[in-house]
């Protein structure tokens, strides 16, 4: 970790003196989302504290079979002693649940683009998932880890990095992940839940979307509409993880998807391309959008039809790759 023993310790004292802590992760919440969020509660709840776990947008079904998942509300209730947030850049990422409540105590996050806005923001961009910074964490602290907690740690581990596959992917990432297996972890269950099953309609949904597809000048582009997911009856939010799909297309650099929201607005999500070591930094487009995000993967949502914002998405996108070009 590249925190002091001091902060770490500040922060263990605070835990300790707190007796209500709130919990919260970000909007349309993914694997490292939850599993952070799900292992942090349940190991202060083994200190004994009153723990409320949130996600503005509610916990996703995929992740149901982790102990604690219907414990995860959407709203807050009361006041708190202790606030943390994990795996969000910024605060306004939280969504309404946060909205309530001053700033927060504590900031668990990996994102290169967080913007430190908690009083304590251990903040490592370094590690492959924020699962990765709690178990580094939970260790520091001498808390004991059993298998819901585990499960949930590695969930996240095994999520953001799209089992193993990521270049950040490092040694000591997948020492962590024998650690919680060897807590009771189930890395093979895990795997297929959260990266090898998928629902009929989820697998529909990517259908609308590969008939869609366009590519140009590097990117690889598709939209999903609010139309579509009904016309196939997919009950998330998401995009059923189809970008991923898109990011293994060989002779692109980038590929993004179009989501269209409740509300007028869309969610974009942006993924390098391919295994090798790239220049480019899809967090840099992501953030003229309001969002943020890694090198490798980033997202934003912003207000307007899906035409209009592809059309100044992939203006910013070819930007990006022609700047690198001009730069060379």
């Amino acid at each position: 970790m590249s925190w002091s023993k001091g902060v770490i310790g500040e922060v263990r004292m605070k835990i300790d003196q707190a007796q209500r802590i709130l919990t919260l992760s970000h909007l349309r919440p993914d694997g490292d989302a939850v599993g952070s969020l799900i292992g942090f509660g349940l190991a202060m709840r083994s200190l004994g504290k009153q723990v409320e776990m949130v996600l503005s947008d509610g916990a996703p079904q995929i992740y149901k079979f982790l102990s604690g998942h219907d414990q995860i509300r959407a709203k807050a209730d009361g006041s708190f002693d202790f606030i943390v947030v994990l795996d969000c850049s910024d605060r306004k990422r939280a969504g309404p649940a946060l909205n309530a409540y001053p700033k927060p105590d504590l900031n668990i996050d990996h994102h290169q683009t967080n913007e430190n806005f908690a009083q304590y923001n251990l903040v490592n961009v370094e590690a492959v998932a924020t699962a990765e910074i709690v178990t580094d964490l939970l260790e520091a602290w001498d808390i004991p880890m059993d298998q819901a907690i585990a499960n949930a740690l590695l969930t996240g581990i095994v999520t953001d990095t799209l089992g193993f596959r990521t270049s950040n992917v490092t040694p000591q990432t997948l020492r962590r992940a024998a650690d919680l297996m060897a807590a009771g972890g189930e890395l093979t269950d895990l795997y297929y839940r959260t990266l090898t099953q998928n629902s009929l309609s989820g697998a529909r949904f990517w259908g609308i979307g590969l008939t869609k597809l366009q590519c140009d000048q590097g990117i690889i582009w598709t939209s999903l509409s609010q139309e579509d997911r009904r016309l196939v009856n997919y009950p998330g939010r998401d995009d059923a993880d189809l970008i991923n799909i898109l990011s293994t297309i060989e002779g692109v650099e980038i590929a993004v998807i179009f989501l269209e929201q409740s509300g007028g607005r869309v969610k974009i999500s942006w993924r390098l391309c391919g295994r090798a070591e790239s220049d480019l930094d899809v967090s840099q487009a992501a953030l003229l959008f309001g969002g943020g995000g890694h090198k490798a993967a980033a997202g934003a949502e912003v207000q307007g039809t899906l035409s209009d914002i592809q059309a100044i998405v992939l203006d910013a996108t070819r930007a990006l790759i022609n700047g690198r070009e001009n730069r060379n």
